[in-house]
């Protein structure tokens, strides 16, 4: 990513971003890029508005001051010191200095890492602005959800190896073509019985759950019902999942996330 980003030098071959060679047009890739490190390092006696104009001063072109604090809602802080800022008024605000040069390509390292729920869910609505406004974003996550939810399309790396590239469909799909349907054990018919519905390729108990998998959702659906009518029960808490990116990055490593 620093390399992509302008701030080392390739190690050995060559980049090229908005067709430019990143070691030949380094000063036009930065009035063309924005960049939002993993961990920002604000000047702590700054105001938020005098860190923007500072910013701002730096490219050829730049947004008005003004209305980045508006997009990111940070309005009402545009007269405090940047040491006074929340965790994620501080990400909201790397985002902004990063927008400033109205960039056609904006790289964010990890944006939401260390953030609370409501923070993270308000710098996804940032993030799907961006989207919206045709912007080309590059992201790192570790956040499998955050990658389902916002990314096109995903390179999954392990150890600085690209393991496999694609829509979250692609990825999903190439190894996972069953889903899973989920039920409380309570009450549940033999697993004989269900091992023989319709669709169903194995049975899975997990903890106080029976775990289905199956190739036609539908039919095992259907088939559990009228099995659990017959009997005078039905599934509690039935419900139905797919395979998700995490399940991808498992059968590619072999170890969950972060191990």
């Amino acid at each position: 990513m620093e390399m992509i980003e302008g701030l080392h030098r390739p190690d050995e071959g060559a980049i090229s971003v908005l067709g430019l060679d990143i070691t030949k047009h380094a000063r036009a890739i930065k009035n063309r890029v924005g960049v939002q490190l993993q961990t920002a390092a604000l000047y702590p006696q700054l105001r938020v508005i005098e860190l923007l104009r500072l910013f701002a001063s730096f490219y050829d072109r730049s947004l008005p001051v003004d209305g980045i604090l508006d997009d990111l809602e940070l309005g009402e802080k545009r007269d405090a010191q940047t040491k006074t800022l929340s965790g994620g008024q501080q990400q909201r605000l790397s985002v902004a200095l990063a927008l400033i040069n109205d960039p056609e390509v904006v790289f964010l390292d990890e944006p939401t890492t260390g953030l609370d729920p409501a923070a993270r869910q308000s710098l996804w609505q940032v993030i799907r602005r961006m989207q919206g406004e045709g912007r080309t974003i590059l992201m790192t996550t570790h956040y499998m959800e955050e990658a389902e939810a916002l990314c096109d399309r995903l390179a999954i790396m392990d150890h600085g190896r690209i393991l496999d590239t694609g829509t979250v469909e692609d990825l999903i799909g190439r190894r996972f073509r069953e889903r899973a349907v989920r039920f409380r054990r309570a009450g549940a018919p033999p697993e004989s019985e269900l091992r023989a519905l319709l669709g169903v390729s194995r049975v899975v108990e997990e903890d106080d759950e029976i775990v289905l998998v199956t190739g036609d959702v539908p039919a095992t659906v259907g088939a559990l019902l009228e099995l659990t009518g017959r009997i005078g029960t039905e599934p509690a808490g039935l419900m139905i999942r797919r395979a998700s990116l995490e399940d991808v990055f498992l059968e590619l490593t072999g170890r969950a996330l972060r191990d």
